[in-house]
């Protein structure tokens, strides 16, 4: 599976991420985002009089189904659109459960360094105590 470069909060109460956000949570260039724009419908991040792209959550969700079609299956962008024709449900809820498995890891990490951190405290307690 590739690497993800900076993954997006999806916690906070933003509504619109940049195309350059979007891009960087999934290692690929701007362009080849835009590029999925034209070949895929279901990508669609609203856009400014100006033409700056803002991404919301289901834009990035579509973005992440056409990523990994794309990217993590290797098939081509006939084969995507395909799949995504007579198999969106699947690839919809694959990616839901890859989401909340993300998160589900995250605040795991942070429960596990906040119990590090108590566990460290008990310690220092403990030893200042027995001084």
């Amino acid at each position: 599976m590739a690497k993800r470069k900076k993954p997006i909060n999806f916690d906070s109460k933003r509504l619109y991420y940049s195309i350059k956000e979007v891009a960087e949570h999934f290692a690929v260039n701007m362009s080849l985002l835009r590029f999925w724009e034209k070949e895929f419908p279901n990508i669609n991040p609203k856009k400014t009089k100006g033409g700056t792209r803002y991404y919301t959550k289901d834009d990035v969700k579509e973005v992440a189904i056409v990523y990994r079609l794309v990217k993590e299956k290797g098939l081509t962008l006939d084969g995507a659109r395909q799949a995504l024709k007579t198999n969106k449900t699947a690839e919809d809820i694959r990616v839901e459960t890859l989401m909340r498995l993300q998160n589900l890891r995250k605040e795991l990490l942070q429960l596990e360094e906040e119990f590090n951190n108590l566990h460290q405290q008990q310690k220092y307690n403990k030893t200042t105590s027995k001084e």
